[in-house]
């Protein structure tokens, strides 16, 4: 069982031709994922890796049947890239691309909204359910399939728990990534993993700024049943100074890594000061027969 994308998934990659869509294209087709063609109105007809390069998302998906786009354009192009995703119906959109716009990202979350098409990012390095499929930039390698959802902000950091935890091993990893908006939250992937029977426990990464945190806290209070392991990058960030992500700016107390972790720990979850010590927490968590 996984969250969002499965093995019967099938994806289109927009911008499949360009030098980090070509890459990464090849990566997911080595990983084992469907990829059943690409989108480029300037180059619709071509072929790459033996795959049929379209004109139009719409067109892509009525030759194809995909279900999942993964954007890989430049920044100037994905509001466009996007919204012609969401117009054309397509289940789920997995956005890398960093450096968008936020009024952009506002626009196509905007444009989404109430609609069928589920948004994950920008600047997030996609979903893997592994041993299933991978749409994005996570190493297909690093890790095997288990029951441990998990959701991050940070790519790297995404990375590192699914080594550390490789031998009990992930329903579905998702990255949001952590730019000030986002498509798809922390609480919309508790939810998912909350409401899926082969996920056991769920590994939650945030990091300073903002407060999605702090609503996650609230949320896992109210309506998570099942184990949560939180982390919260930042503990040493200097104040007031904006640490990677777009989103990560701390301003007096508010954002802070501690008044995160107070609030997670309030609400249940155990929190680790480190990566490692979060894999830890959340072998202690799971059950011996799961662990």
């Amino acid at each position: 069982m996984a969250i969002w994308l499965t093995e019967d998934s099938k994806v289109i990659v927009q911008g499949m031709t360009g030098a980090q869509g070509a890459k990464h294209t090849a990566r997911m087709l080595r990983a084992g994922t469907d990829v059943v063609g690409g989108v480029n109105a300037r180059k619709a007809g071509r072929t790459f890796e033996g795959l049929p390069v379209y004109g139009t998302v719409a067109e892509a998906m009525a030759e194809t049947g995909a279900d999942t786009s993964v954007v890989f354009v430049p920044p100037r192009f994905t509001k466009d890239a996007v919204v012609e995703a969401v117009d054309a119906g397509i289940g789920l959109c997995v956005v890398i691309t960093e450096g968008v716009p936020v009024h952009d990202t506002t626009r196509f979350w905007a444009h989404a909204r109430g609609g069928r098409t589920r948004i994950i990012g920008p600047n997030c390095p996609g979903i893997a359910s592994p041993g299933a499929s991978n749409a994005g930039i996570i190493p297909a390698d690093i890790t095997t399939a288990g029951r441990v959802g998990l959701v991050s902000k940070s790519g790297t950091l995404t990375y590192q728990l699914m080594y550390e935890l490789r031998d009990v091993g992930f329903s579905t990893c998702v990255g949001i990534g952590g730019d000030p908006v986002i498509g798809t939250t922390h609480i919309d992937a508790l939810a998912a993993f909350e409401a899926d029977p082969e996920t056991d426990a769920v590994v939650m990464i945030g990091e300073i700024g903002g407060d999605a945190e702090e609503r996650a806290a609230d949320y896992i209070a109210a309506h998570v049943t099942k184990p949560v392991v939180g982390y919260v990058a930042g503990f040493t960030a200097p104040e007031g100074k904006t640490m990677g992500h777009a989103g990560a700016i701390v301003s007096g107390s508010s954002g802070t890594a501690q008044s995160k972790k107070e609030a997670l720990e309030k609400a249940g979850v155990l929190v680790g000061r480190t990566p490692s010590e979060t894999a830890r927490l959340l072998r202690s968590a799971l059950t011996p027969a799961v662990a």
